[in-house]
């Protein structure tokens, strides 16, 4: 009953943004003051941004799934917070010594063993109007090749101020939607819990941003976003609502051809002209990512772009909550 999990979902909904907020505004200035810096490429003065976050976005999430699990004691919250975590250790790694293009992706299949484990998954694949389907002996492995790819993912579409916190946000709003309406409430809180704690680090990261979320933020979202959606069986809602990153990490795979760090790419996919718009690199050799397309056109403003990437969001998880609508409400 949802009465139960009122108080779960009301600390869900106020907890993480509290400790992402302040933990991360109190990291602004300890990463700033020890040089741990990045360079904002996309401003014509090329500032240094403190990064990463990821230790204060995992600090929220983390501390508020312990506390939903020792008030739940729910299997799927404990498997949800270990595939987070996992996801942050390598996002850290990767911060602090650069992982390589692959390695990344492979050390993240270990965010999938505790859904299984845990046996916090149903093998049934829900459909909209033809209902679910079971896929046992398959879907063992999409579990494993799932968490991966959705923390890639997500991190991939981290490519301007605010775009991958204001991604994250919208997104979880179609997988709390869809899991409201199977009535799975604690799985629903702990959807909250990312949706807050995104909150919390937005209002950071939005233009211009004072702070980048770095591997272990962007990891530790799609980690998390990934388990939730495994977890609650809500799959097909979870990846209509990505589609703009899904896209993003398409057209790059494609054109660049391998796994490989973006920091390791040459030709960046756009200029930044001297007023401060950026326009599509000419170059063929330059990746074809979302960004890229976006101002293939004409030059545009990163508020513009990010905006762009937005409403594109905003429409896939209109989508995804079309999608949850039309399979679980009883007409």
């Amino acid at each position: 009953m949802i009465q139960d999990s009122i108080p779960a979902i009301i600390i869900s909904a106020i907890l993480p943004l509290l400790i992402t907020y302040f933990s991360t505004a109190y990291l602004i200035k300890k990463l700033t003051a020890r040089g741990w810096v990045a360079m904002d490429y996309h401003k014509p003065d090329k500032p240094n941004i403190p990064r990463p976050a990821g230790p204060a976005i995992i600090l929220g999430l983390l501390i508020t799934l312990i506390i939903l699990y020792a008030i739940t004691r729910n299997n799927g919250i404990l498997a949800i917070s270990i595939a987070t975590l996992s996801g942050f250790i390598v996002g850290i790694i990767d911060d602090l010594r650069t992982l390589s293009g692959p390695l990344k992706p492979l050390l993240m299949i270990a965010g999938g063993l505790p859904i299984i484990l845990l046996g916090t998954y149903s093998p049934y694949f829900t459909f909209p109007l033809f209902g679910a389907a079971r896929i046992s002996l398959i879907y063992f492995l999409l579990i494993l090749f799932a968490i991966p790819v959705t923390a890639n993912t997500v991190n991939t579409i981290d490519v301007l101020n605010g775009a991958v916190s204001g991604f994250v946000i919208l997104t979880s709003i179609p997988v709390i939607f869809a899991l409201f309406l199977k009535q799975q409430f604690v799985l629903a809180a702990s959807a909250i819990v990312l949706f807050s704690a995104a909150i919390g680090f937005f209002m950071h990261h939005k233009f211009p941003s004072k702070i980048f979320p770095g591997d272990s933020g962007t990891l530790a979202f799609g980690a998390m976003y990934g388990a939730i959606v495994i977890v609650g069986g809500v799959e097909l809602v979870g990846v209509i609502a990505i589609l703009p990153a899904i896209m993003n990490s398409f057209f790059y795979l494609s054109s660049v051809r391998r796994f490989t760090e973006h920091r390791k790419i040459k030709i960046r996919p756009t200029v930044v002209l001297d007023d401060g718009r950026l326009v599509a690199e000419r170059d063929s050799k330059a990746p074809i990512t979302l960004v890229r397309l976006i101002v293939a056109d004409a030059p545009m403003s990163e508020k513009e772009i990010v905006q762009s990437i937005y409403k594109l969001t905003a429409f896939s998880s209109l989508l995804a909550i079309i999608v949850a609508a039309l399979t679980w409400v009883k007409l």
